[in-house]
């Protein structure tokens, strides 16, 4: 559905036609002056009256409609078309997840689709609103405003993951180690985690990086150094999504040689046990062999001394034992 549809003039919102098209004219006749059109999860039959008013490109258009992008920036006649993934982080469970936002911007007009409800458009309309200087830069200051909206918020979403993962640090590095099973699955969730995060961040430095540069169409000049200050962002979050990934590696590492180290523990308490259960096992089945001659069963003191080898033996293993850390 259309969420919203303004011309701005001189940076400030003014009435239009309803009409896409005698809008779109105004707005170019005018001369500073652009369309802002908002969509929000459109069907084909609503984008199609948006199609045929900007001229926008089919392959745009499939994408824009079907969503599931990768992070891009493409280049057609009468248009740029920009991907974004904003991300969503649930702190209450500690999820996160990504939602759509495509761009076009060409000659006087600039047309904005998210999928989802994570995209931070509103906000970004009303700040630039409030800022007529800024958007009087026509549809190139509205893509970077967004860009930077986008990027900003990785920087926080990182920052809670961050914080998440000295949380599952310290539960891995305790003293009790806590439940195994459960820890590992802590560590390979937050993991998928990371990832998606990554799905959102990595693929985005190439278009911050050519809209940094020089010869984009439809950006002007003079808004280069804003994107590259954006670009330096993007890069410091996918630094620090780099760095939690292999530290996320190094913590599942380590997890899984305090499992090996614990089970090797375990095995020496078994074998330790296991030694000192054999000893009277031993004595007793001697014993039990029912021999005609062993001139010590007839005597009196055999039991209580037998009793007492075999109690001796028991504590001597186990003192052993314990002097070895086995038990």
């Amino acid at each position: 559905m259309i969420m919203d549809c303004a011309i701005y003039q001189d940076g400030r919102r003014t009435d239009g036609p309803a009409d896409f098209s005698d809008a779109l004219d105004e707005a170019r006749k005018s001369g500073d002056a652009f369309l802002w059109i908002g969509l929000h999860e459109p069907t084909e039959r609503e984008f199609d009256l948006v199609r045929h008013e900007f001229g926008l490109h089919p392959l745009a258009i499939e994408d824009a409609l079907r969503a599931h992008q990768r992070p891009k920036l493409e280049v057609y006649d009468d248009s740029l078309f920009a991907v974004l993934k904003p991300v969503v982080y649930e702190s209450s469970s500690d999820t996160v997840s990504t939602d759509e936002l495509m761009v076009f911007i060409g000659d006087s007009f600039v047309v904005t689709v998210r999928h989802g409800d994570s995209a931070p458009l509103a906000d970004v309309r009303s700040r630039l609103e409030a800022d007529p200087q800024i958007l009087a830069h026509g549809p190139t200051a509205v893509l970077y405003a967004i860009s930077d909206a986008v990027v900003d918020h990785y920087i926080d979403v990182a920052g809670e993951l961050q914080v998440d993962l000295e949380e599952l640090e310290t539960e891995v590095f305790a003293p009790s180690g806590g439940d195994s099973s459960n820890t590992a699955a802590s560590i390979y969730t937050f993991k998928r985690q990371v990832l998606e995060f990554r799905r959102a961040t990595g693929p985005l430095t190439a278009p911050m990086t050519r809209l940094a540069g020089a010869g984009v169409p439809f950006v002007h000049q003079e808004a280069q150094p804003f994107f590259r200050d954006v670009a330096d962002h993007l890069t410091r979050v996918n630094e620090q999504v780099e760095g939690l990934d292999r530290l996320l590696s190094d913590i599942l590492s380590a997890h899984l040689a305090q499992m090996g180290v614990r089970q090797n523990d375990d095995m020496r308490k078994i074998s330790a046990w296991a030694a000192m259960a054999a000893v009277p096992t031993m004595v007793a089945g001697i014993y039990g062999m029912n021999f005609d001659h062993m001139p010590e069963l007839h005597w009196t003191w055999t039991y209580p001394a037998v009793v007492l080898f075999m109690a001796l033996a028991v504590f001597g293993l186990h003192r052993q034992f314990k002097r070895r850390g086995w038990l």
